[in-house]
């Protein structure tokens, strides 16, 4: 396959699948919680869930052991969870993704893997991404790095993926309630099309007026 060309599944996926990013501690989970609670598809963070499996099985593949054994089994679960989500409908929401885990390989090692992959597998063209949030910070025994380290991670993303063609939207700094709604208002802008209307190709969120239960 030719880089930048998607085969049918992907092209679908690329509509559906929405990466919300960012910033350590700045409250992507929280949101994720607030969307799922809405009846959205979401994918954990693949980070968290290799940290519980290494902490719980004593392996080094952790960020503050082996970064890059973590990045790579980041990459590798970020593919694994592209490929089941196919099966879900409507809007699925990513905790952080394929390009975050390529990225920070890239950052470690140089390798080029981060364009490759992000040509192959692509996201929907709307990237949400949490600001740092110092107020809300805290560190937890899966996240053991400090807020620098946190800042510094977010303005390679905030760089990554403008670079590799994604519109980046920052969320802004309120309640959870009003985050979800941002999102949701930000994806139905995204289903319309030239004349105002809605794409009925495209999945509209649960919360927009043109949602049918």
């Amino acid at each position: 396959m030719e880089p930048g060309l998607m085969h049918g599944h992907e092209r679908g996926s690329t509509v559906r699948f929405v990466v919300v990013s960012g910033c350590s501690g700045g409250g992507k989970s929280t949101l994720l919680a607030e969307l799922a609670r809405r009846g959205h598809a979401v994918v954990d963070e693949p980070g968290r869930r290799i940290v519980r499996q290494e902490l719980q099985g004593g392996g080094t593949a952790l960020p503050w052991v082996d970064g890059v054994a973590f990045a790579r089994r980041a990459i590798a679960m970020a593919l694994e969870d592209r490929a089941s989500a196919a099966a879900l409908n409507g809007w699925v929401f990513f905790d952080r993704g394929l390009v975050d885990a390529a990225a920070a390989l890239w950052h470690l090692t140089g390798e080029p893997t981060l364009t490759a992959l992000a040509r192959s597998h692509r996201y929907h063209r709307t990237v949400f991404l949490a600001p740092p949030w110092p107020e809300i910070y805290v560190n937890d025994p899966e996240r053991r790095h400090g807020f620098e380290a946190a800042e510094a991670e977010y303005r390679r993303i905030l760089e990554a993926y403008p670079g590799l063609g994604y519109d980046v939207s920052v969320l802004p700094k309120v309640g959870v309630s009003k985050r979800a709604d941002f999102v949701e208002a930000a994806l139905l802008r995204s289903t319309r099309t030239g004349d105002g209307h809605v794409d009925p190709a495209l999945p509209i969120p649960a919360g927009s007026p043109h949602h049918q239960r």
